[in-house]
């Protein structure tokens, strides 16, 4: 593993960047069901100019959110960066906790219930329906985004352990996202991917380089 593949070999700036490119790339289609009702909710808006910016607040009360959990990975990436160069032996005893954590928690009640959140968009819907004020769209953003955060954090645990920039855990894990939140089976989809990560921690140990975020690969 190369000294920069934890945090891509840049600072906080630059990785808050790419941060926020792949948040928008993995969740935003697992968003669309409950964002388009929201917006429905606003078509009545007669000025373009102002239902593009209340959209706009929107999205960005949601990334806002997810680019404070981002400056958590950040530190994460570059602990798990040093642990796997300087305690490669005990590098993937730590990620398999973590991956074991990860699976734990998709068994959980509070996972159930931001699951549930994400999943009900007229009740959503008619929670916010109280917010008021100029910045209530940036508020329901915050509101989601707090949600999916407590929805997800585990999934985003699992890809900071086998490396921010791996497409093809990306693309996993967005797939496992959308399809928690949006098919009929999700809940039931959410506690097999529990599961499975459960199993796959266990292999971790004995296969390091299952977890490439925390495998340093040996010098030839």
């Amino acid at each position: 593993m190369s000294a920069g593949q934890g945090s891509m070999g840049v600072g906080l700036a630059g990785f808050l960047a790419a941060w926020t490119l792949m948040m928008a790339a993995m969740m935003l289609p697992a968003l669309a069901p409950l964002t388009s009702m929201y917006l429905r909710s606003i078509s009545a808006v007669p000025s373009s100019r102002v239902k593009a910016a209340r959209t706009m607040a929107l999205l960005s009360g949601y990334l806002a959110t997810w680019i404070g959990f981002g400056v958590l990975a950040y530190a994460a990436t570059v602990l798990t960066a040093m642990m796997a160069a300087d305690a490669p032996d005990l590098a993937p005893w730590v990620g398999a906790g973590l991956i074991l954590a990860a699976g734990v928690y998709q068994l959980t009640p509070l996972k159930d219930f931001c699951l549930s959140h994400c999943r009900s968009p007229m009740a959503f819907l008619l929670h916010v329906s109280g917010y008021k004020g100029r910045f209530r769209d940036l508020q329901v953003g915050l509101y989601h985004g707090l949600y999916c955060i407590g929805c997800c954090w585990g999934l985003m645990v699992v890809l900071i352990a086998v490396g921010v920039m791996n497409l093809a855990w990306m693309v996993v894990l967005a797939a496992t996202i959308l399809l928690e939140k949006t098919w009929k089976h999700g809940r039931a989809f959410s506690r097999v991917t529990g599961v499975s990560l459960i199993v796959f921690a266990f292999f971790v140990p004995a296969y390091p380089w299952l977890l490439p975020g925390l495998y340093m690969t040996p010098a030839m």
